[in-house]
């Protein structure tokens, strides 16, 4: 099995007034994802975040020298919007999941690096 992060990237947009309908497209869009990573390996984290705007950014530098500033480090029409942590068999497996999240996705598969002496989740 190998280890993947999913990110999910869309363009922000107003999920309170959205409609029911819409809503369960979305619900049922990760439910079969869900599902489909049960099948073939296992499902480890994944969460939704909030927008961007109310990220906490902290520059590149040396300890009181890093700079600290509220919301994301650029502005960008689409940002991370979620992730799941996943362990599928190989990619073609993690890309088949990713398919079936909603289609306004846009999806980023990144293997998860193990680096020797340092441990991970």
């Amino acid at each position: 099995m190998r280890r993947y992060t999913i990110l999910i990237v869309f363009e922000p947009w107003d999920w309170e007034n959205a409609t029911p309908e819409v809503r369960q497209e979305y619900f049922d869009a990760h439910h079969a994802f869900e599902t489909y990573v049960a099948e073939h390996g296992k499902r480890l984290a994944g969460s939704a975040l909030c927008d961007a705007d109310t990220a906490t950014t902290v520059g590149r530098g040396v300890g009181e020298e890093r700079v600290v500033t509220d919301g994301p480090f650029v502005e960008l029409s689409e940002q991370v919007g979620g992730y799941y942590d996943v362990e599928l068999p190989d990619l073609d497996t993690a890309i088949a999941a990713a398919r079936l999240l909603p289609e306004a996705y846009t999806l980023e598969i990144r293997p998860v690096m193990t680096i020797d002496g340092y441990g991970s989740v």
